[in-house]
């Protein structure tokens, strides 16, 4: 008798232990919330809103690497990069970036195959940067190792990311990247048009920017109905500031097949950025071509800058649609500060006029030369986009 009723509470606990494990499995799979993340609702009667903020590349060249080294400490840290943009990140609901570096490790170092310290995400995290899009060129850079090294890295420091998998299960079961924030879910997709030539040997994933493949995710992506659909597409060429025939077909087909915002990297130089909101097909679609370099040693005219597009969406009715679309042009300045090169990215419109704050002359003017050639860039190609300044959305959302 009592080995029957042992028998019967084992079974129910084994039962309940496999509700609980396919509740949370569900769960994770449907919002992928790191632990300590809370998904926040807005109430019955508020209008549901989101602001999404997207961020170009996010670099480590060797003389990064050493401005980030702390002698005293001994350790890497990379916070004070982001001192002057934190503001505007944290004043968004949901913030993106592209790594394009892997942290693989030691020896760390920059171009041509990238390893950063861990560091380097934790600053991102500490910014407010929330996701990290890991698919580009330089993903292969440290072979296998580096990509299985990268993925475990930013699931230790509890980032989200999309783009590198650890085989195939993983990606078939984690893409989409999904969130759902103030009532509003998000699919997140990453491509990239190449590795460098490096192979990626299975069973790693890197997601390759193929027509069709991206075509049956987005049909995998529809199905858990979100919202918005987002692709972060690694492609086009570099340093050219008009997109290619190639890519603007390609951004119409992906449109056409149900993506909602696609936002581009690789050239690090802007490049055009579109949302025809009185085009009633492309009403609620929008592009960013390229964001260009958020951060890196790039010193080249429009390399040393780029800028932060910011996406917002609101529930009109029964669906989601785009309010207002723009762009924080944003420059780095790397001042010789106790006899070393540091790092800061600066929002232009913020310090176009504080001459003051520069060590060199020459480094103000040559701010001001990426602000008139960015504007008058993007004057020119844009539909729909205006450059934002902080005071239009003041104070962190809650």
């Amino acid at each position: 008798m009592m080995e029957a009723i042992k028998s019967g509470t084992e079974a129910s606990r084994t039962i309940l232990s496999a509700i609980t494990f396919k509740t949370v499995l569900i769960l994770s799979v449907l919002f992928l919330v790191p632990a300590g993340r809370v998904i926040s609702q807005p109430p019955a009667d508020e209008e549901q809103k989101l602001s999404l903020l997207f961020i170009g590349d996010i670099m480590g060249h060797d003389t990064q690497i050493r401005a980030a080294w702390d002698p005293e400490t001994k350790s890497y840290n990379y916070d004070d990069q982001f001192r002057y943009v934190r503001p505007i990140i944290e004043s968004c609901d949901f913030t993106a970036a592209n790594l394009e570096v892997t942290l693989a490790g030691p020896p760390y170092r920059g171009y041509p195959q990238f390893s950063s310290p861990p560091a380097l995400a934790a600053a991102c995290m500490n910014a407010g940067i929330e996701c990290l899009f890991t698919a580009n060129n330089h993903t292969a850079d440290r072979g296998n190792r580096g990509i299985l090294s990268t993925i475990s890295r930013l699931d230790s420091l509890g980032i989200m990311h999309t783009g590198i998998f650890r085989d195939k299960l993983s990606a078939d079961s984690l893409q989409p990247l999904m969130i759902n924030k103030n009532g509003i879910s998000v699919a997140f997709l990453n491509y990239t048009y190449g590795t460098n030539g490096i192979p990626v040997p299975p069973p790693v994933v890197v997601n390759m920017l193929d027509k069709e493949k991206i075509a049956a995710d987005i049909e995998k992506a529809g199905a858990l109905n979100p919202d918005l659909l987002v692709l972060a597409l690694h492609w086009g060429v570099e340093y050219d500031t008009i997109p290619s025939e190639e890519q603007t077909k390609l951004a119409n087909y992906f449109f056409y097949r149900g993506a909602d915002l696609i936002i581009g990297s690789h050239p690090h130089v802007l490049q055009k950025m579109i949302w025809k909101k009185d085009n009633p097909i492309f009403r609620n679609k929008a592009i960013a071509y390229s964001l260009g370099n958020f951060v890196s040693n790039q010193r080249k005219p429009l390399t040393d800058g780029g800028s932060m597009v910011r996406i917002e969406v609101a529930r009109r009715d029964s669906s989601v649609v785009i309010t207002d679309a723009g762009y924080y042009l944003t420059w780095v300045y790397t001042p010789v500060e106790n006899g070393r090169r540091n790092f800061y990215i600066l929002p232009c419109n913020e310090f176009e006029n504080k001459a003051e704050f520069f060590q060199d002359k020459n480094d103000f003017l040559q701010m001001q030369r990426f602000i008139k050639t960015s504007r008058s860039l993007l004057n020119r190609h844009n539909e729909g986009f205006r450059e934002l300044f902080r005071k239009d959305f003041a104070g962190k959302r809650e």
